[in-house]
């Protein structure tokens, strides 16, 4: 069993705990039309793994073109923190930045999903990787 995290938006109106599937394993990417405007690095945990422990009053609901994946933010910031969602309803993806002591910049390649031709929609799959590397 994975180890309880510490999360919170930017301004901490928003804080929660996550308990992640597999690790940073899952972390990843979407290039659907949200996603690329979003820009947010995610990782997945169960529905059963995130606990907002402060703030629930202060998170948005936003669903759009199906409207079967539920992202939230936090109301004051406007940070993205996680969302239900559509390919494994089961599963939240969870903004790695929220996560205490986690930057985005970490990972040197995530890979890109293929949201854009959604899986539930006939497409799916690898779309691509981004890849960082510090300057020394």
């Amino acid at each position: 069993m994975n180890q309880k995290m510490a999360a919170k938006c930017h301004c901490g109106a928003v804080a929660f705990t996550v308990e992640l599937t597999d690790g940073f394993n899952t972390i990843r990417r979407c290039n659907c039309s949200f996603c690329r405007m979003r820009g947010a690095i995610a990782v997945s945990a169960p529905l059963s793994g995130i606990d907002v422990i402060k703030g629930k009053d202060k998170l948005t609901e936003y669903r759009f073109n199906t409207g079967e994946a539920v992202h939230f933010f936090c109301s004051v910031c406007g940070i993205y923190t996680f969302h239900q969602r559509r390919s494994n309803p089961e599963q939240y993806g969870v903004n790695v930045a929220c996560i205490e002591g986690v930057s985005p910049f970490d990972f040197p390649k995530v890979t890109v999903m293929e949201g854009a031709h959604h899986p539930k929609d006939g497409g799916g799959g690898v779309a691509g990787y981004l890849t960082y590397t510090a300057t020394p």
